[in-house]
Formats: C-alpha cells, structure tokens, sequence
C-alpha cells in the first residue's frame, strides 16, 4: 500500500494545506495509506484529529512524515530539509512555482525523487477536475474584490435612502480569465458597476454574459490575442500603446481597479503606471493579483497595502491563503484526483508516466529536469 505525505507549508504566511480529512479519508478508501504532519492543516482549520477520525496517522515531525513516503503533496515546492527527507523515488505533487524555484526543482532530482507541477496539469476535458490554477484562482478573483471593498471605505452598491443616494462603485477588472470572472461576479453581486478588459476576444462574451462593459481596442491584433491552450499571448509594443491610451481614459474614473493578468513562465505584463495611478481620484483602490511576477501595477509591493497620492495598492501575494479553508478543500480535491492517476486499474501503485496528464506535468524525473518548456 502506497502512502501518502502531507506535510505543514512552511513559507511564510501560507495558510493552506494540500489535503483535508474528506480527500483523506477518500485517499485511504482508494487504497493509499495517509500520514499527515502534526498541525498542517492549523492554518485552514483543520485540527489533527479531525484527520485522524479520518484514518489517517499523525506524525510528530516532518521528516518523521517523509521517512517512508511514496508521495508527497504539497502546496508550495517543499522546503531543502523536506526534500532531503525524501527517500529516492518519492514523487513530490504541487504547485511547484518551476519557472521561478528552479532551485528546489534540482534539489529534488538531485535527491533520486521524482515531481508533478500541478500548474503543467494540462486544460483537457479528463483533467478538469485537476486544475488547480482555476480552483485557486476562483477564490483569489472573490477575494480580490472582498479585499479591494474593504480598503475602498465605502459601499459598493447603490443606497437609496431619506438623506439622499449614494451612487454604486465602480470597479474596473483587468484581465478576464478565471480569476477576473469571478471578480466581475463578486463585484456585480456586490451591487457595483462593473467594466472589464482582456486581450482575448473570446471574453468579450463572457465579460458581458456577467452583465459587465468591455472595454478594450478591438483591432486586428485583438483578434488574434489568444493561444491555442487558452492563454493571452503579449501583446505588440504598439498594441499595448493603443490598450494603454484607451485604459488611461477609463481608469480615472473607477472606484476599485483589479488586475488579474498573468503570461505562464513570464514577469506580469505591467497595465497600470504611475500615471495612471496619478489619475485616480484619493480614496480609489488598486488590487494586483499579479504581485508574485513582479505586478500588473506600478508601485505594489507585495504584501502590502502601498499608498500613493491617496490611491492604495493592494498587493497581497497570496489571496487564496486568506480564504484557506476553502482554498484548501478544493485544492485538495484537485490533488485527490490527480492521485487517483497514480494507480492502475486493480488499485496498485503503479504510475503511467505515459499517461497524456502525468506526462504533461511531470518536471523531475530519474534526476534530472524533464520538462521542455524547463530546458534551456
């Protein structure tokens, strides 16, 4: 019987954890044994024993966790002495971060293990279930709006009362895949007026099936702005002149402005400058999801709630971690999922490494970096 790792995240200030006692107790009745270090579900409110009426055992340490481990899952790429815990062999699963750690990508190969980044899980009908980027990115879109109310300091939805109307928010959302979706639907929830932008065209629709204006220069380029896995390509110097001068007009007047754009393995594409930020009236709200790849905005700083000429940036790194519990549930289910590939039909711990998901997302394998988009 295979057995499973979960081990507390040890960077700081994440909260959330890569399984809980329901995909526990679902990983043991597929025919893996579970070991979970002491306290890693804390941060999401998930105490031990809760995992222990699940079935599974408590380890007092990590590297007690890892001893014997077959699998290890993870939110964020572990940590140098989880990884020297690892016994050859042991295939690591997470949100592996490869393009930016590619130090812990080679401490793993250099350890005999093996390592599957949920983000190369590819965007295949099969693998739905296993998308962790759109799972996480769901909640940071609702937390981005929830987080960018809360600074605004003011209502977000239009009040008529005795004393007079208080005119709704208006919230300016860049970037219109998962994550600016769902802030486009928290936000209009929320009762604010709600516009949004993309370079894909495809999301004009769905921008305007949500009851939100699309703002963008619709041009040739436009037309052609999306690849074939679904992602928006960068865009022309002169292309982001034209966005950036239609942007400039439109941003003055909102109340709360979210970025949500993201180019895989590249710095954030910057959307918002100084003068932009200049423009907006004191007491507006910038919230950039992008932070960890350098931001969409001009001046956020990552972790912290920046404020220039009366204008607050938002820059929280890691939004999915304010919302853990539920972060964590899907998460989880996400890995259960992927977990069930490393089985074969009779229920044996056998994994496929042909097998077209396994395949896409595996990065260390026999001790070195396999993925090609990792190679250079």
């Amino acid at each position: 019987m295979a057995l499973v790792a979960v081990t507390k995240e040890r960077r700081v200030g994440e909260t959330r954890v890569a399984a809980t006692p329901e995909t526990t107790k679902k990983l043991i009745a597929a025919g893996f044994s579970v070991v979970i270090e002491a306290g890693a579900g804390a941060g999401a409110s998930y105490p031990d024993a809760d995992y222990a009426e699940a079935g599974a055992t408590i380890a007092a340490t990590a590297e007690a966790a890892l001893g014997a481990a077959d699998v290890l899952l993870k939110v964020r790429a572990p940590s140098d002495a989880e990884i020297a815990a690892l016994k050859p062999g042991c295939l690591v699963v997470g949100l592996l971060n490869p393009h930016q750690e590619r130090a812990a990508l080679d401490a793993i190969a250099a350890r005999g293990a093996a390592a599957f980044a949920m983000e190369f899980v590819p965007r295949i009908t099969r693998a739905q279930v296993m998308d962790a980027l759109s799972s996480q990115a769901n909640l940071a879109g609702y937390r981005a709006v929830i987080e960018g109310a809360q600074a605004y300091g003011k209502a977000m939805p239009m009040m008529m009362t005795a004393a007079g109307t208080i005119a709704p928010a208006r919230v300016f959302v860049m970037g219109a895949g998962v994550a600016g979706l769902q802030a486009i639907a928290t936000a209009r929830r929320m009762g604010a007026v709600v516009t949004a932008t993309d370079v894909r065209p495809a999301a004009k629709e769905q921008v305007e099936s949500l009851g939100a204006k699309f703002v963008a220069v619709e041009d040739e380029e436009f037309k052609a702005a999306e690849t074939s896995a679904g992602y928006a390509r960068e865009m022309s110097a002169e292309y982001q002149a034209k966005q950036a001068a239609l942007v400039a007009e439109h941003i003055k007047k909102q109340d709360i402005v979210v970025t949500t754009a993201l180019i895989p393995g590249r710095p954030a594409p910057r959307l918002v400058s100084a003068a932009h930020v200049a423009s907006m009236r004191p007491g507006s709200v910038l919230v950039d999801l992008a932070v960890e790849q350098g931001g969409n905005v001009e001046g956020v700083r990552a972790d912290e709630v920046a404020e220039i000429g009366g204008v607050k940036l938002v820059g929280y790194a890691n939004l999915p971690g304010r919302i853990a519990a539920d972060s964590s549930a899907l998460y989880a289910r996400n890995l259960l999922a992927f977990a069930g590939l490393l089985l074969d039909k009779d229920g044996a711990f056998a994994p496929d490494f042909a097998d077209e998901i396994l395949a896409a997302s595996l990065v260390v394998r026999d001790g070195s970096i396999v993925h090609t988009a990792l190679q250079s």
